[in-house]
Formats: structure tokens, C-alpha cells, sequence
């Protein structure tokens, strides 16, 4: 980088670009013979007004397009079983969301558990080794957990029995499958 090769990309005399400080946060530019505060950029051999609101990096809307941003805000793992934990957690919290207020508590527990599985899924997925096995295990009992305490609620006669039925049907088949991720070779 030689000094005509700056001169050329900044012009000369009082359309070179402004300086801005080294230090974070201030807006000040150097006022010297370089040009005057709120002056434009060159870039790539082109002047860069203050006020052109163009993309001058070619890159595009990037972080302000709430598009790019939001394309794909949910993230997957590629399990079967955390899909289905998912589906089964969120049936099972609709459900118990209505239960009476003597057994709020036993309904708390339900969201608790439920909610673990697919989180203990996603977990382990994401870690290896005993470590992963470990998340495994725990969403398995979060799962079986689940299940006791919903036939409870349906034997007091606090949620309704048909889509219950279906919750429990969700969370065997997520404990299935996660007994095979458990126990490959059995």
C-alpha cells in the first residue's frame, strides 16, 4: 500500500475521507486536511456518500432481513423420538393445564417431567459417549414418569381419558424408540 495508491482510492485535498478515532464508541473524525466531520467513505475506488443507504460490501439485507434471521428459528436434531417428545409434551400440557386446583401440584410435576423429555433428548443428542446415554436415561424415566402420573389424573377423574389416551400412546412410542437408542444391539 503506497501513499498515491491512498491518494488515488481517497481523492485529494477535500474529498479525502475522514479519520475516525481508535477508540470504541466515539463518532468523532479528525478535522485535518483529510476532510470535515460527517464526510463519506471511498470504497473500492468509489465515493461512498454519508447519506447513500446502498450496500457497498454486496452483502446483501444480512442481519436486519428478519427472514434471514428467523428462515429456520427452530432447531432440529434429526431424532425421531425428540420430534414426537415434542408433539407429546405439548398434548400433555394442554391437558393438565385444566386440571383442578387440589391437584395443581400433581399437575405441575406432569409439565415438568413432560417438558424434560424432549429437552433430555435434544441434550444427548448433542453430546457423546456416557454423557449422551446419560441425557438418554433420564428422558426415558421422565417419560415413564409422565405416564404414571397421567393414569393417576385420569383414575381421579381430573383430565379427560381419550386424549389422554393419546398422550400416553405418544410418550410409548418416544420411550421406544428410546430404548433402541438406549440399547442398540439388544
Amino acid at each position: 500500500d503506497t501513499d498515491s495508491d491512498r491518494d488515488r482510492v481517497r481523492g485529494s485535498g477535500s474529498d479525502r475521507i475522514s479519520d475516525r478515532h481508535d477508540h470504541p464508541g466515539c463518532s468523532e473524525t479528525t478535522s485535518s486536511r483529510r476532510g470535515h466531520r460527517g464526510q463519506g467513505v471511498a470504497l473500492r475506488g468509489r465515493y461512498i456518500s454519508p447519506l447513500d443507504h446502498g450496500d457497498p460490501f454486496g452483502w446483501g439485507d444480512g442481519m436486519n432481513n428478519q427472514e434471514v434471521i428467523m428462515h429456520n428459528a427452530l432447531p432440529k436434531t434429526g431424532l425421531i423420538a425428540h420430534r414426537k417428545a415434542l408433539e407429546a409434551a405439548g398434548l400433555v400440557i394442554s391437558i393438565v393445564m385444566r386440571v383442578p386446583a387440589p391437584l395443581k401440584s400433581l399437575a405441575d410435576q406432569v409439565i415438568r417431567a413432560a417438558s424434560s423429555v424432549p429437552a433430555n433428548l435434544s441434550e444427548g443428542h448433542g453430546r457423546s459417549g456416557r454423557d449422551r446415554l446419560h441425557h438418554w436415561r433420564i428422558a426415558y424415566g421422565s417419560a415413564k414418569e409422565v405416564d404414571t402420573h397421567l393414569r393417576l389424573l385420569v383414575i381421579a377423574g381430573a383430565i379427560d381419558k381419550t386424549q389422554t389416551a393419546t398422550a400416553i400412546r405418544l410418550f410409548d412410542e418416544v420411550r421406544a424408540i428410546t430404548w433402541r437408542l438406549l440399547h442398540p444391539k439388544a
